[in-house]
């Protein structure tokens, strides 16, 4: 399996030659929009810089909210929660998503808002081998959030996303301070995550990952 990070929420998972897109954005967040070809889009709610699925070459199959798919061997689950921490009254609904394949189980927390994590959420999303979540806080949780968060879940990866880079028109943190939470200011962005269900670390141990935008 082979994730890239497209910058905001927007990543790339493929397994040998199915791809997954999830959250590609609109080029009005000043960053270029992503133009590869994938089986499969994720859409975790319609705002512009997560919702642009026509950028996205290869006519995907298109998922846009909670339930339980099965595309090409990959099962895919989407966790309804709050954009926000007023139970949607801000931001409206958000969808996590829960992606099995290659024996590994990936969350992607989409714009998830909510300040912690409800017990009947963290039921539904069970044991995760990677979660990639928002850190930049404005429109979606802070890094002090994020931290308590990864606690609540337990992943054995952390890929942290939806924070200020170079190039974003969109006001956020830095990555640094979630970093700084997790005791892991010293990680070394890296291009991509290459791994197999070998490669995950054991259970009790928790690895933050920074991906470089691709």
């Amino acid at each position: 399996m082979v994730i890239q990070w497209y910058g905001q929420a927007c990543f790339k998972i493929q397994s040998g030659d199915l791809v997954i897109a999830v959250d590609p954005f609109a080029k009005e967040i000043g960053l270029t929009p992503p133009r590869w070809r994938a089986n499969l889009a994720l859409i975790t709610h319609a705002h512009y810089d997560h919702a642009n699925s026509e950028a996205i070459a290869g006519d995907p199959f298109v998922i846009k909210g909670p339930g339980e798919y099965e595309i090409q061997g990959v099962q895919v689950q989407g966790i309804q929660t709050f954009h926000d921490a007023v139970s949607g009254k801000e931001r409206g609904l958000n969808t996590m998503y829960k992606i099995k394949m290659e024996g590994i189980t990936i969350l992607h927390m989409g714009d998830f808002g909510e300040g912690a994590m409800r017990d009947e959420t963290i039921e539904q999303v069970g044991d995760v081998d990677i979660i990639l979540i928002p850190v930049g806080g404005t429109y979606t949780i802070a890094a002090s959030e994020a931290a308590k968060i990864v606690t609540q879940i337990e992943p054995r990866i952390v890929i942290p996303m939806h924070y200020k880079i170079p190039g974003l028109a969109i006001k956020l943190d830095e990555v640094g301070m979630f970093l700084k939470e997790m005791g892991a200011s010293g990680a070394a962005a890296e291009d991509r995550l290459t791994l197999k269900k070998k490669d995950i670390p054991e259970e009790g141990h928790t690895k933050v990952v920074v991906l470089k935008v691709s």
